[in-house]
């Protein structure tokens, strides 16, 4: 059986720009065998020399982030103003699990006795699985890759078909810094049943998903007829609420780079907008004019703002929550601007569209887009606001607006969302847990906690020799 041809379309042209072989069945089988080998070896090595080599490996890493970034400019679309920023942020969220990984990694001490010692360790896992999406590629697996291999795991990848290349420079880097071979390995491939073949192999100790909630149920699902852990990091519809005592163009900048940065494909991107009735109409105003500066258009011009969508089945779901939304009632506020006009003819170019009175019988308020949409909806407080925000099968990340900093904490106690910003939004701090509740996940990255899923506690109980 011939093995699959896996082409990368550029959401630019829509023209093919890269192919890979998929993963043989032969090929599949081997990469566990292969892990497991290479892990039996890996997990001897001490934590200083595995934290020696992913410092080495995020310096390299590094080095190279203007190559990488036309790359992701390429394969994604995001423009080439913002894409190296990417990079950056992945070695700077590598070297804080860095930095923690000693203090985290440690022994816990058990209760001092005579004759007696206790403790408990954390043992690496095994074959960790990792299947990561295109949107940004270098952030996602920086979460899992780098506590998986200073826990003294062996990796194997699977990178989105939009996005090939990332797993080819990253094992690329870590065996320049040092790494032995094998230790990461990985595949290409566009096919639900390989996914599935190799979620289900017993040799697999831990399984780690991020992309969309069907994905991430049929992973689930893959893997439910064996005892193993699966991490699930989903999709979002994250409100915002605007009460009525901020600075409103402060807020409207905000606002809008939360909601339309990277063509509005973030999990939490915001994708529901609350605003007191007291400040609706000028807060709506204050974001026509912000948008008014923004430019759509080539993203390898270093003025454009906002890129191509990934593909043209996402440019027309967006288009088609926006349509059920006007028919229900709402209105299409964007304000004129020409490059939303006439943006390049061939790539999959939405323009973004700020959309006033909505509610939630619109599915734009209900199911995530993923697109460039700033839905704005007017509340009459924050009862209600926080009553809407919590009406969602999501519960990635929300964010409160407000002068009165006491009022914001007392809200985000409230809001049924892993990560709770005030004042700030689309941001995951490495120091914080990224979560999800609800649909938008399980388990846990970054922080000291994101290291739990890539180990195993052993008891060791100690008794002195009676003489």
């Amino acid at each position: 059986m011939s093995v699959e041809t896996i082409t990368t379309i550029s959401p630019i042209t829509n023209k093919p720009i890269l192919t890979r072989n998929g993963v043989s069945a032969a090929g599949l089988k081997l990469l566990p065998e292969v892990a497991t080998e290479a892990f039996l070896s890996f997990r001897k090595t001490t934590l200083a020399d595995r934290q020696a080599i992913v410092k080495k490996a995020l310096k390299l890493l590094g080095d190279k982030q203007d190559i990488l970034a036309k790359e992701l400019t390429e394969q994604m679309g995001r423009p080439i103003a913002y894409t190296a920023k990417e990079v950056t942020t992945a070695v700077k969220r590598g070297e804080y699990l860095l930095k923690i990984s000693e203090e985290t990694l440690k022994d816990t001490e058990g209760e001092a006795e005579k004759g007696f010692k206790r403790f408990i360790r954390k043992v690496p896992v095994g074959p960790v699985l990792i299947l990561f999406a295109w949107n940004y590629p270098y952030l996602i697996l920086i979460n899992s890759l780098i506590p998986a291999l200073l826990a003294g795991n062996s990796v194997i990848l699977k990178p989105s078909p939009q996005t090939p290349t990332i797993v080819e420079h990253i094992t690329s880097i870590f065996e320049e810094a040092g790494l032995t071979q094998n230790v990461i390995q990985y595949f290409h491939c566009g096919s639900p049943t390989t996914i599935e073949s190799i979620v289900r192999d017993p040799k697999v100790a831990l399984i780690c998903f991020t992309g969309s909630v069907a994905g991430g149920l049929a992973v689930q699902k893959a893997a439910a007829d064996r005892i193993v852990n699966v991490g699930l990091e989903l999709g979002g519809k994250d409100p915002a609420y605007i009460r009525s005592d901020v600075d409103v163009a402060w807020a409207a900048e905000e606002i809008v780079d939360g909601a339309i940065f990277n063509s509005g494909q973030s999990c939490c991107s915001l994708e529901r907008i609350y605003v007191d009735e007291k400040i609706h109409d000028e807060f709506v105003k204050a974001v026509q004019s912000v948008l008014k500066n923004y430019k759509l258009g080539d993203p390898f011009d270093e003025k454009t703002h906002l890129g191509p969508v990934v593909s043209k089945h996402s440019k027309e779901t967006i288009e088609a929550h926006i349509k059920d939304a006007l028919e229900k009632g709402a209105k299409d506020a964007t304000p004129e601007n020409d490059s939303f006009k006439s943006p390049p003819p061939d790539g999959n170019f939405v323009k973004p569209t700020l959309l006033t009175n909505v509610d939630h019988s619109m599915i734009v308020m209900t199911e995530e887009s993923f697109g460039p949409i700033l839905p704005v909806m007017k509340v009459k407080g924050d009862t209600e606001a926080i009553k809407l925000m919590n009406d969602s099968e999501f519960g990635l990340t929300a964010s409160i607006w407000t002068k009165d900093g006491e009022k914001g904490a007392e809200l985000a106690e409230q809001v049924d969302a892993g990560t709770v910003f005030v004042n700030r939004c689309d941001y995951p701090s490495p120091d914080l847990a990224w979560t999800g509740w609800k649909n938008s996940g399980k388990g846990v990255t970054l922080s000291k906690f994101g290291f739990e899923q890539f180990v195993k506690l052993k008891s060791l109980h100690f008794k002195d020799y009676p003489k």
